[in-house]
């Protein structure tokens, strides 16, 4: 069986095996590889080109999404006990966070479910710690101090998204899906602030805790300064949010976990 036979059969499988080579730039001429490449390494040739078209999917993405599924926890169950805690959000807004709250479920019924279906195990919930070791002590007795905090998780939310994403390209249905719940998190993040008489969106890098809004006084994209081209340094902060690394979202979800 020849390497085409061998493509028609995978072809069978996944029909996107071809787009999926051709991306990778692997078969832009095919007589000129087959002259170049002797019989007995076709093998090896082929292997690694199939690695390539295939490696880094079930695994990376499995692990993007369990660190997704641990921040779609904190906030599911922040939601869950702000709205069990009696008197804390006023009658005419438990609307608002019931609908907050199921979509919070959601996400996380969703993400574990894609995870098991990826050959990967979901992360256990972890427990947390809502004051954050005392920081926010009157979390569920105070709603301005409820709100704080709500709008700190939606913010790092929306970032968090917005940093790894790219790390989901080997599987655009679970990349479409992410940039879904991306967008839905952003439309909370509004909500949230909004309800604290805020503007919707960032403005520099000023909010508590310090960290979630670290980077956002950024005035420089894609390598032009916008207050160089008559935009002022609040226009260019708010018109873009800036993506947070992993190891920056963990240090802000820390806050939160025993």
């Amino acid at each position: 069986m020849n390497i085409y036979n061998i493509i028609e059969e995978i072809e069978k499988k996944d029909p996107e095996i071809n787009e999926k080579l051709s991306r990778r730039g692997m078969f832009k001429n095919a007589s000129s590889f087959s002259k170049k490449i002797a019989v007995a390494a076709l093998p090896l040739a082929v292997g690694g080109m199939f690695k390539k078209a295939y490696g880094g999917t079930s695994a990376s993405v499995a692990e993007v999404l369990n660190f997704a599924l641990t921040l779609e926890y904190l906030e599911c169950e922040f939601y869950t006990k702000g709205l069990a805690a009696s008197g804390l959000i006023p009658a005419d807004r438990v609307v608002i966070f019931n609908q907050i709250n199921k979509h919070e479920t959601a996400h996380v019924n969703f993400l574990k479910s894609t995870i098991t279906s990826l050959g990967a195990t979901p992360v256990a919930k972890p427990t947390f710690d809502y004051t954050a070791k005392g920081a926010y002590a009157d979390v569920f007795t105070n709603y301005q101090t409820f709100l704080a905090v709500s709008q700190a998780f939606e913010d790092t939310g929306v970032r968090a998204y917005k940093g790894r994403a790219g790390e989901l390209q080997s599987n655009k249905d679970v990349l479409t899906a992410a940039l879904q719940i991306h967008s839905v998190e952003a439309r909370h993040a509004a909500m949230i602030r909004r309800l604290r008489a805020e503007k919707g969106w960032i403005t520099g890098n000023t909010g508590s805790p310090a960290a979630v809004y670290a980077g956002e006084d950024n005035v420089t994209q894609g390598g032009a300064n916008l207050t160089s081209l008559g935009y002022s340094a609040t226009i260019a902060t708010q018109a873009f949010d800036e993506p947070l690394t992993p190891d920056k979202v963990l240090a802000i979800a820390g806050l939160f976990i025993v």
